[in-house]
């Protein structure tokens, strides 16, 4: 068979992601207010987008239950399925339905759904006592600067004038994670001190919260965090003095070091990974910017035989309605004589009628995710953080017929209000943490709202331990482990026994 050169014809088919496509992907993972600043933009590149008047709250064309809207399946989620979607995620609209031929339109056809359970709302149930989660604007509203918080502690820890002043001076000095970047010789050389002064300054603020702070090195950090732990053993001191063997996996020489074998070396790994690297970091540096939410979950009574639910509705103060002036099209095209200026009018046609569609989708996508998170996690909306459900994306992805990576994008950069306050939807999603009595499983959120309510209501003069917190949630249903309990204490910012006791022992002096 001779080699050479030679023209075949081949047809295939394949699935391509269109740069319209992409960015309507883009959008449905951004918020309101992007969407916002994404639509001033199209404004100004599109002559034929205006701002419409605001859609009314029951417009007639708003469907009633968006769970029955059918969203048809996306070409992208073959591509992702066949490996071939890199990066950009589903937004599971069919890109054929972005149709050019239309020249009228707007963005404000999802507007609203409600979702009916089958029990009965209670206007009068609120949150309760510290067991509630706190919702977000709470804690966006917690501007405390490190060094605020510091400086709020030190006076109760020395009574000595000039110990305090010089530690005030050193507060100063910290970075945002904690650390004191100024050599102690330097410092003493400022204040005209001896060295030995500025050395038990330090070291009174390193007895301070968050445990950590004043440390001149990462390997100081994380010793006074294993100091306060009760967990710094001579093979912990050695493990932490040589960070930069763990940094390079050098696990075998680190076992010979610190004379321990290796399940003992993965337990010392794992306890020096749960210290954390930047204490300062926890603490603000000034006021949190206000959160606006982009979906808003209000209660609906019973009507008509009806129990009773929740309106669920995008909020349009946050969202302006998109139109197309067609008699402004209508006028230019009359007054485009050349081949090239109704090309362009066309493809500004175009791109505003992608856009209209493309917002309208998003709308309906989120309305349906945001009604399947509410009935799924209808007992928070009703009783607080207790009724909270392990939730995955994949549930709500299989409840509502789309890809789990589009509920992803909803769920990113968006928040829900309803009345108990305003919450990120990610929130909603949490892992399950198994019963004790072997019936179903608990939301980890339930189980942290546990943890808190306990040590908020415990004795000053008889701090619970882990071991106890084990014994008490047992008592009310959850089955967990005293590592697990550890995990999720340090995860809403509790200290351990010993730091609670010697925080409430020095509130008590104040």
């Amino acid at each position: 068979m001779a080699l050479g050169p030679r023209l075949d014809l081949r047809q295939s088919q394949s699935l391509v992601m269109t740069p319209q496509l992409q960015q309507a992907i883009k959008l449905l993972a951004l918020s309101n207010l992007e969407i916002e600043t994404f639509i001033g933009e199209a404004l100004e590149a599109n002559p034929l987008l205006e701002i419409g008047a605001p859609a009314a709250p029951d417009a007639p064309d708003a469907p009633e239950d968006l769970r029955r809207t059918h969203l048809e399946s996306s070409p992208v989620d073959q591509l992702i399925g066949e490996g071939r979607g890199g990066e950009d995620r589903p937004l599971d609209i069919d890109p054929t339905a972005l149709d050019t031929d239309r020249d009228t339109g707007d963005s404000g056809g999802a507007g609203a759904t409600d979702y009916a359970p089958d029990l009965a709302y209670d206007a009068d149930q609120r949150p309760s006592g510290s067991g509630e989660a706190a919702p977000i604007e709470e804690r966006a509203a917690d501007g405390e600067t490190l060094a605020e918080h510091l400086h709020a502690q030190i006076g109760a820890v020395t009574r000595d004038p000039r110990a305090e002043f010089i530690a005030r001076f050193l507060i100063d000095l910290l970075d945002e994670a904690g650390y004191l970047p100024t050599p102690l010789r330097e410092v003493a050389e400022m204040l005209d001190i001896p060295l030995a002064e500025a050395e038990a300054a330090l070291a009174l603020i390193q007895t301070l919260e968050p445990t950590g702070v004043g440390a001149r090195t990462l390997a100081e950090c994380i010793a006074l965090q294993a100091r306060e732990a009760d967990r710094y053993d001579p093979a912990m001191a050695r493990l932490i003095d040589n960070l930069e063997l763990v940094a390079r996996g050098e696990f075998p020489r680190l076992r010979r070091m610190c004379g321990v074998d290796e399940e003992d070396l993965a337990d010392m790994l794992a306890e020096l990974r749960g210290y954390d690297p930047k204490p300062g970091l926890r603490y603000g540096g000034g006021g949190a910017a206000p959160v606006v939410p982009d979906i808003l979950v209000t209660a609906r009574p019973p009507k008509d035989g009806d129990q009773g639910g929740w309106h669920i509705a995008l909020n349009q103060a946050t969202l302006p309605r998109l139109v197309i002036n067609r008699g402004y099209y209508v006028e230019m095209r009359r007054g485009c004589d050349d081949k090239a200026g109704k090309g362009w009018l066309s493809e500004k046609l175009a791109d505003a009628n992608w856009l209209l569609k493309a917002l309208d989708q998003r709308q309906k996508t989120i309305l349906k995710v945001a009604a399947e998170i509410v009935r799924a996690q209808d007992g928070f909306f009703r009783h607080g953080v207790s009724q909270l459900k392990p939730l995955t994306l994949r549930t709500v992805a299989e409840a509502v017929g789309l890809h789990e990576s589009t509920i992803s994008r909803v769920t990113s950069n968006k928040y829900l209000h309803c009345d108990r306050g305003t919450y990120e939807l990610k929130y909603f999603f949490t892992s399950g943490v198994a019963s004790s009595d072997g019936e179903g499983a608990v939301s980890a959120e339930a189980v942290k709202a546990a943890i808190k309510q306990l040590i908020d209501a415990e004795d000053p003069k008889k701090i619970l331990s882990d071991d106890t917190l084990v014994d008490l949630l047992k008592a009310r249903g959850f089955d967990l482990a005293r590592r697990t309990v550890a995990k999720y204490r340090e995860a809403i910012g509790l200290g351990s026994s010993v730091q609670r006791r010697r925080q409430k022992a020095l509130a008590g002096k104040r």
